[in-house]
């Protein structure tokens, strides 16, 4: 909730800058609500109350008066929002003081929506229409048992005719769809006659950090970055009801021009004290910036599945390859403290560990399938977030061989993986996904629980081994997309920074 360090690219070389904090975006807000009052609206794309360890304590609780302070005219849910179960998720979007909107979830005893699907805000006679849609891959993406309860439709003609038929019978001059799907499936949805008659696809969840709305076949698509480091500001002219054109802005939210607002720190500080202490607990060391973003390895993932490796004593360790999480700098020629606050920014959901043995032909059959997850040409068969993350395995690949043939080689401990050997593999445990899978790898054998947790083994290691010095090593490694892609949008006059 407060100001951050986060990633920028300048000259083409990594540079840290502090960034965001809800009290310096309040700022920011009324600032924007100030100069064109009745005018400003405030949207939020969703993963609006998981992500931290004070989160994490409270359920999400804390977000509660912060999130009312800011004042929202529309929230949708991101496919985080079921983390703490369906109840608690409904309890939290209904308590933020605004209109939580989503067209494709619903109760799965009845298949009642459990939100309203549009919201319709008017402006001087000009009318907005908002749809919002979440991932309808969630079951798949979190753990099964978080969205219990729950049923998600996809994107489909059904869809394309509410789509249709609201802007029709409603007289909507312009349309949006504020999203939660990843960037490729928006752009997807941009291209495709389910966006005939939208305008804009707000988007959400890969955190792209798109400064220049990407103009599709049917409707412009934005993504504002992550962690509140941005606000993405967009500006509709008109001239008596005429659509005269648009400007869109990424706002960096620079503590330095916008400074903390009094009432929103203090509200920040109240949601953050019973916790405190445990949060800002040092547990380690880096001499090195620790960081996600990269879309193939990232020195983060490689420190967390090292640790993992290392506690369990497996030939592999996996984990997922998420964007989320600030990063961890030091600063003044110093190592940076790791503090529990931050092992729960990057690892918010602290499971026990497993382990279990798995042959080499399903490992190279799944990992085929990971890499056509993060990089597939096919937007249908994109599965959110990036390259699975490792520690214990070599791999080469290339996004543009075909499916099923992307691997060029794929070593262990030096050698190439054998079909018929067996490897021993270390993964987290997904609650009520299948014993026998291990971050979607299938067919893994003699699985065995751990009776210590992710953030345990973590811990341990940055005790053991502080100040840590996490470096890219390339054991993930494809020469089209380089040593440090950011991005997933090939083709697209876009570029990360």
């Amino acid at each position: 909730m407060k100001a951050h360090h986060d990633l920028f690219i300048e000259n083409g070389k990594v540079v840290f800058h502090k960034r965001g904090g809800l009290a310096h975006i309040k700022t920011l807000v009324d600032r924007e609500r100030a100069a064109n009052p009745g005018r400003t609206l405030l949207v939020d794309g969703g993963d609006l109350y998981q992500g931290d360890g004070y989160s994490v304590l409270t359920k999400g609780e804390d977000m509660i008066a912060p999130v009312r302070d800011l004042g929202f005219d529309m929230i949708i849910p991101g496919n985080w929002a079921v983390v703490y179960g369906k109840d608690q998720m409904i309890k939290l979007e209904r308590s933020f003081g605004t209109t939580p909107v989503a067209e494709n979830i619903y109760h799965a005893d009845n298949f009642k929506p459990v939100y309203q699907p549009t919201l319709i805000k008017e402006i001087n006679g000009v009318r907005l229409g908002f749809m919002g849609l979440d991932d309808p891959d969630v079951p798949q993406r979190q753990n099964p048992a978080m969205s219990k309860g729950l049923v998600f439709s996809g994107v489909d003609a059904r869809l394309k005719n509410k789509i249709d038929a609201f802007v029709k019978d409603n007289d909507i001059d312009v349309m949006f769809l504020v999203t939660h799907l990843g960037v490729f499936k928006q752009i997807a949805i941009a291209d495709s006659p389910v966006a005939e008659n939208v305008d804009y696809v707000l988007g959400n969840d890969t955190h792209e950090r798109i400064r220049k709305p990407l103009e599709r076949k049917y409707a412009k698509v934005t993504e504002p970055g992550a962690f509140g480091t941005f606000v993405g500001k967009l500006t509709l002219n008109f001239d008596n009801g005429k659509f005269l054109g648009d400007d869109y802005q990424l706002i960096d939210v620079d503590p330095a021009k916008y400074p903390a607002d009094p009432k929103m720190k203090a509200l920040v500080d109240q949601a953050e004290a019973p916790h405190r202490a445990e949060m800002e607990k040092v547990i380690g060391y880096t001499k090195e910036p620790v960081y996600r973003y990269l879309a193939v390895e990232s020195p983060l993932d490689d420190m967390i599945t090292d640790a993992f490796r290392w506690k369990t004593g497996t030939q592999i360790a996996l984990s997922n390859g998420f964007r989320y999480g600030n990063p961890v700098v030091p600063e003044n020629g110093k190592p940076a403290p790791i503090t529990m606050a931050n092992l729960f920014n990057w690892m918010p959901i602290n499971t026990k560990l497993k382990t279990g043995r798995v042959k080499g032909s399903v490992l190279h059959m799944w990992l085929e399938k990971e890499i056509n997850n993060a990089f597939s040409p096919n937007a249908a068969e994109r599965f959110g977030g990036y390259l699975i993350r490792f520690s214990g395995m070599r791999l080469r690949f290339e996004p543009s061989r075909p499916k099923g043939e992307r691997i060029i080689s794929l070593t262990v401990e030096g050698k190439p993986v054998e079909p018929d050997q067996y490897y021993t593999v270390t993964s987290v445990i997904r609650t009520g996904a299948p014993e026998s899978n291990f971050n979607r790898l299938p067919m893994v054998e003699d699985v065995k629980e751990m009776p210590y947790t992710v953030h345990d083994a973590i811990v341990e290691y940055l005790g053991t081994h502080s100040p840590v010095a996490p470096k890219l090593d390339g054991r993930a490694y494809s020469e089209e997309l380089g040593t440090m892609s950011l991005s997933t949008i090939p083709g697209a006059d876009y570029e990360f920074r």
